[in-house]
């Protein structure tokens, strides 16, 4: 997520307390993202607070991710996912939980390279989240800081979730493989994954290592140079082999070597809420020409597999 641009904010501003499908009421726009900009908004169903991802231009691409990560149901507690999708008129939202701490990213450059302990704790929780993923038969594709966003828990220990599965794919289905090209994130990505290989776990894993040696290091993959001597240096030299063959095979296979090296107790930064309290202003209800019902969606769901179908005979399903 990204702080949003005076344009973007102005052009969005008069969504501030609309209601989509009788249900989500806009609050306040916290940051932006490849598919469109992200809403803390007003479950009027549940009366919680929660992220809603709003849909940008509606391209074939881009339909592709949405429909993509929309599918992704993973209940874990360091995992954020999707759990409902809505529309109405030109508005369709992604909602999933909010999570107010920004993300490790913005740790990294606030503070550059972390303790040890905190390092092996944010490791940890990453492969705790991606064991869960693998086990749901996916491939998250593009672990990286900006996607591991972080529960405000002040100055208690970090708490991880790895979020946006736009560009997730089902392990090893050559649907989801680019070619020439590759799907995701630049330095984070396996070289087998940049070669356009199909979806495989141990990619991910491949990705978890750039990250831990930039939670050592502060530096970004593109300044990466040697894996320095520190307590994580074992397992992140075993995540970073080129060869996927040789490369460790899975996230409990990393966690039982993680769990084995020396590493001393978490003495990291804090967390804090970056969102701040929510606005809460006028509370407006839906017009009889404002709300679109769930069962009416369905079939905005139907046409939108239809889409994907064609993607896939089309376009080999790009990202």
């Amino acid at each position: 997520m990204r702080t949003t641009s005076s344009r973007t904010s102005s052009r969005t501003a008069t969504w501030t307390d609309l209601v989509v499908a009788g249900r989500y009421r806009l609050l306040d726009q916290v940051g932006s993202g490849g598919m469109g900009s992200v809403w803390r908004a007003h479950d009027l169903r549940t009366g919680q607070d929660v992220a809603l991802k709003v849909l940008g231009r509606h391209s074939s691409t881009l339909l592709a991710r949405f429909v993509r990560e929309q599918a992704v149901r993973v209940s874990h507690p360091h995992v954020v996912a999707p759990h409902g999708w809505a529309a109405e008129d030109d508005l369709v939202v992604l909602a999933m939980e909010l999570v107010a701490g920004g993300s490790v990213a913005d740790l990294l450059r606030e503070h550059g390279p972390l303790d040890a302990g905190t390092c092996a704790l944010l490791v940890e929780q990453l492969l705790l989240g991606l064991a869960a993923v693998h086990g749901a038969g996916l491939v998250h594709r593009d672990v990286k800081p900006a996607n591991l966003l972080l529960e405000a828990t002040g100055d208690g220990p970090p708490h991880l979730r790895l979020g946006d599965f736009g560009v997730a794919a089902p392990v090893a289905d050559r649907r989801f493989t680019t070619v020439p090209g590759a799907i995701g994130t630049d330095g984070y990505m396996a070289p087998e994954q940049a070669r356009g290989a199909p979806p495989e776990p141990t990619q991910d894993l491949y990705a978890v290592g750039r990250v831990a040696l930039e939670l050592v290091t502060g530096e970004p993959p593109g300044r990466q140079d040697v894996v320095p001597s520190h307590p994580l240096r074992p397992l992140v030299e075993r995540l970073l082999v080129p060869d996927p063959e040789q490369r460790i095979a899975t996230a409990e296979a990393a966690l039982r070597l993680l769990r084995r090296l020396p590493v001393p107790p978490p003495a990291g930064p804090p967390v804090p809420d970056r969102l701040g309290p929510p606005p809460r202003g006028r509370r407006t209800t839906a017009g009889p020409g404002a709300v679109v019902d769930w069962l009416g969606w369905a079939a905005v769901a139907g046409l939108a597999g239809v889409v994907v179908g064609c993607l896939w005979v089309l376009l080999g399903w790009t990202a």
